[in-house]
């Protein structure tokens, strides 16, 4: 059977960059209507984004979902708390992990799969000034190599 069709809607960029990715979920989102169609306008944002579990239950804080031009009154808060749906046994296990490790959960992808809104989560360590140094030192490096590669074919 073929994999479902992913639309990403958007990606958080500066999580790569900040933070060491140990491990990733995916994590369904409870949204309203006006949200979901902003969505799928492709305006959201993951910037300052980041999850918590309390009591038992996993929530993305700090989200930016655009207000919907069409939904009038009905329309939602732009960057309210919204519940992520994650089985019992990975937010126990994530609960584990985050308290004992130091680890915290970085949102690093928003994206429609099978026409539901899924959120991709990545149990992440922060980096240090000097790592963030060296992974630009290298991936310079990087750039060199390939570029030095094509120039001689």
């Amino acid at each position: 059977m073929a994999e479902p069709e992913e639309k990403i809607v958007c990606v958080n960029r500066r999580a790569r960059h900040d933070y060491f990715i140990e491990e990733t979920y995916e994590a369904g989102l409870v949204l309203r209507g006006s949200e979901v169609k902003s969505l799928r306008d492709g305006k959201a944002n993951l910037k300052d984004s980041y999850a918590r579990i309390l009591k038992g239950e996993a929530f993305l804080l700090n989200a930016h979902i655009s207000p919907y031009s069409a939904a009038n009154q009905f329309n939602h808060e732009p960057t309210r708390t919204r519940k992520l749906l994650l089985h019992k046994q990975e937010i126990r296990r994530l609960t584990g992990k985050v308290m004992e490790r130091g680890l915290t959960l970085i949102p690093l992808r928003l994206y429609f799969k099978s026409g539901k809104a899924k959120i991709e989560l990545g149990l992440a360590r922060g980096k240090k000034l000097y790592d963030k140094r060296e992974t630009l030192r290298r991936k310079a490096a990087q750039r060199e190599v390939e570029r030095s590669l094509k120039s001689r074919t």
